[in-house]
C-alpha cells in the first residue's frame, strides 16, 4: 500500500475576524484492498452501490485521513486508454466538505498521474456547485452524456433541488514535472 504526506494549509476566521492560517499534513493511502471498508464514503459522490461496483475493482482507490486518522477524503481513478485517466469518485465527509480536502484531492491525483497520462477527465450532474468545483480545478469542458442518469440509475438523482439527466465531462491536461 503506497502511502503518502501532503501539507494543506487551512483558513479560518476567528469570532473576532481575524484570518488564522495552521499548516497541517495529511496522509493519503493507496488502498488495494477492502476498497468496500470505504462504501460508506463512495456513496456520498455515488449513491448507487451498483454503479460504484463497475469501477471500483478496477480503479485505483486513494483515502485521505485526518489527524485523528479518521477518513475524510476518497477518491477512484481508472484508466480509460488513449492517454486518459477518469475520476470516477471524489467523496469528502459531511463534517469535512468545503474546507480544502476536495480541491487538495485533485491535485495529489494530478500529480500523480502525471508522469502515466496526459490527462484527467470527469463526469458529472449538471449542479452548479459541483461544476464550479471542477472548473476552481482548472478542468473545462470536454463532452456531454444525454441521458446518462436516466438510464443508469434506479432512481432519479437530485442535487441541489434539481433533477439530473445528463453527465457532463470535464478535462484537465496533466504536465509532468521532474521537480
Amino acid at each position: 500500500m503506497g502511502k503518502y504526506m501532503i501539507e494543506l494549509t487551512i483558513h479560518s476566521y476567528n469570532s473576532s475576524g481575524q484570518l488564522n492560517i495552521k499548516l497541517q499534513k495529511m496522509r493519503i493511502d493507496k488502498i488495494i484492498v477492502d476498497k468496500k471498508k470505504y462504501l460508506n464514503l463512495l456513496l456520498l459522490a455515488d449513491e448507487q452501490e451498483s454503479m460504484i461496483d463497475r469501477y471500483l475493482d478496477r480503479g485505483e482507490m486513494f483515502v485521505m485521513y485526518d489527524s485523528e486518522n479518521e477518513p475524510i477524503c476518497s477518491a477512484v481513478i481508472t484508466d480509460e486508454g488513449n492517454d486518459i485517466c477518469e475520476l470516477k469518485n471524489l467523496a469528502v465527509s459531511l463534517q469535512h466538505q468545503r474546507k480544502g480536502y476536495g480541491k487538495r484531492m485533485v491535485n495529489f491525483l494530478c500529480t500523480h498521474y502525471a508522469n502515466r497520462f496526459k490527462s484527467i477527465i470527469v463526469g458529472t450532474g449538471d449542479s452548479i456547485q459541483t461544476v464550479s468545483f471542477y472548473k476552481s480545478c482548472g478542468f473545462y469542458y470536454s463532452h456531454t452524456i444525454p441521458d446518462f442518469f436516466t438510464k443508469n440509475y434506479v432512481h432519479p438523482i437530485i442535487e441541489n433541488g434539481k433533477v439530473l439527466k445528463d453527465m457532463i465531462y470535464f478535462r484537465r491536461n496533466l504536465v509532468y514535472s521532474l521537480m
